[in-house]
C-alpha cells in the first residue's frame, strides 16, 4: 500500500492516490475528515486555518463504502486557491503586478530549492514544500488507518512537549498505551496532562509576542500489533528504518526515538532490555524499553515513537537573508504562518506510521481481499499459540 500526493499550497486542490489496497475494506468518509479537522485543530494555528476547513472528496476506488482493491483517489479543496487564482494560474501570463519571492527564509527549502531548480522565484519552491500538503498525506493515511482498524490496529498521539513547557512523566513508556482519545482531543495542544496543556499554552503565546514560532515533541502509539511484523534477514525489511524515514519525511521533524531511544545509550544493559516472559500462554515482555521492536520486527507490545519538531521557519521577527534580485542583506519574507504546530504535525505522524503498519501486514499476509487476509491472520495466531505451549 502506497500513496503518492500533488498540489500547491496556494492551487486549486491537492490530490491523494493511495494504491494497493485490498478490496473489502470499511471506509468512513466521517473519520477521514475527522482527523483532517485534527491536523487543523491546536493551539498556536495561524490564520489559513481561519479559511481553509479540510473535506475530502473521493473519486475513485470506493463503491458502497467498501474499497474495491482498485487505486483510491482522494481531493481536499483548497479554498484560499479564489485569492490566488492569477498568481497561481497554470497557464495564464503572470499577472502585471506579480511580486515575486525573493527573499528566502532561512530553515526552509526556499533558497535550496531555487538553487536546484535554477528558479529566481521561491514560490515556485515553497508552494510544495510548505506544510499545507500534509493535508492529502492525513485523507490519504485514512485509508490505511481503516484497514489497520479492521485488523484490530489503533494508533494515536499526544503532546510531550511545546518550547521549554514539558508534560512530567514518571514513565513515560509505561504510561503511553493507558491514554485516552478523550484525554487527549479535550487539550487544545493534544497533552493529557490539563497543567502541561497550559504550561505550553503559556509558551505559546510568549512566543506569539515576541514574533517567534515555537518546536516540540510529541509521541505516536499503535496498539494491537502482531509480534513478528517487519523483518531482521535485510536493512529494507526492518520496519524500524521503515518507521524512521516516514517520520522524517514530514517537514520539520528532526528527531524519531524508539522506546527509550538516547536514553538507552546511557544505562547498563540489564536496564535497558525487556525481559522476557510467558503470560497467559503467550510469549511477551515484563516491560516495553525497546518500544515494541526488536531486531526490526515487532514485538506485539505496544509501538511508541517519540519524535521532535523545530520552530516553523516563518517568523513575525524574520531573520537576515540575501534578497535572489539585488544580492544585498535584507529580512527574511513572511508567509501567513502559525506561532506552532506540533499538535499538527503529531496527527500527520499518526498517518505514516499507519502506512508502515499496513504495509508490514500486506507483506505477511497479503492477499487481495480483507477476508482472506483476516483468515490468514487467525492461522498465523493460532501458530504463535502452538509454539508457547
Amino acid at each position: 500500500m502506497r500513496y503518492i500526493t500533488a498540489g500547491e499550497s496556494h492551487g486549486p486542490e491537492l490530490t491523494a492516490i493511495v494504491e494497493g489496497v485490498p478490496a473489502g475494506v470499511s471506509i468512513s468518509l466521517d473519520h477521514i475528515n475527522s482527523d483532517l479537522a485534527r491536523r487543523q485543530s491546536g493551539y498556536g494555528r495561524g490564520g489559513r486555518q481561519k479559511i481553509e476547513t479540510d473535506r475530502a472528496r473521493v473519486t475513485s476506488g470506493i463503491r458502497f463504502g467498501r474499497t474495491l482493491g482498485t487505486p483510491i483517489t482522494l481531493v481536499v479543496e483548497n479554498k484560499d486557491w479564489q485569492n490566488w487564482s492569477e498568481r497561481m494560474a497554470a497557464f495564464c501570463a503572470p499577472p502585471d503586478d506579480l511580486r515575486r519571492e525573493v527573499r528566502p527564509r532561512p530553515g526552509h527549502a526556499d533558497l535550496v530549492g531555487a538553487l536546484k531548480t535554477n528558479t529566481d522565484d521561491c514560490r515556485n519552491i515553497l508552494e510544495r514544500a510548505s506544510a499545507r500538503e500534509t493535508a492529502a498525506r492525513v485523507a490519504a493515511a485514512g485509508i490505511a488507518r481503516e484497514f489497520l482498524a479492521e485488523l484490530g490496529v489503533e494508533i494515536y498521539s499526544y503532546v510531550i512537549s511545546i518550547g521549554d513547557a514539558f508534560m512530567p512523566e514518571a514513565d513515560g513508556l509505561a504510561n503511553a498505551a493507558s491514554y485516552t482519545p478523550l484525554d487527549i482531543e479535550l487539550s487544545e495542544v493534544r497533552c493529557p496532562d490539563k497543567a502541561a496543556s497550559a504550561a505550553m499554552i503559556a509558551a505559546i503565546d510568549r512566543a506569539k509576542e515576541q514574533g517567534e514560532s515555537l518546536g516540540g515533541t510529541f509521541r505516536v502509539v499503535a496498539t494491537g500489533l502482531l509480534p513478528g511484523l517487519g523483518g531482521y534477514a535485510t536493512a529494507d525489511e526492518r520496519i524500524t528504518s521503515r518507521l524512521g524515514g516516514a517520520l522524517f519525511s514530514i517537514p520539520a521533524i528532526k528527531g524519531v526515538e524508539f522506546g527509550l531511544g538516547f536514553e538507552a545509550s546511557h544505562r547498563v544493559g540489564s536496564r535497558v532490555h525487556d525481559p522476557i516472559v510467558l503470560r497467559a500462554g503467550e510469549f511477551t515482555r515484563a516491560s516495553n524499553n525497546a518500544g515494541g521492536l526488536e531486531g526490526g520486527m515487532t514485538t506485539g507490545l505496544p509501538l511508541i515513537i517519540t519524535a521532535a519538531m523545530k520552530p516553523i521557519p516563518t517568523l513575525m521577527t524574520p531573520l537576515e537573508t540575501v534578497n535572489l534580485d539585488t544580492l544585498e542583506a535584507e529580512e527574511a519574507s513572511k508567509e501567513r504562518s502559525d506561532t506552532c504546530a506540533v499538535p499538527a504535525a503529531a496527527v500527520v505522524a499518526e498517518g505514516e506510521v499507519a502506512f508502515v503498519l499496513a504495509n508490514a501486514y500486506l507483506e505477511a499476509f497479503g492477499c487481495t481481499n480483507l477476508t482472506d487476509m483476516k483468515a490468514a491472520i487467525r492461522a498465523y495466531k493460532q501458530r504463535l499459540k502452538t509454539m508457547s505451549r
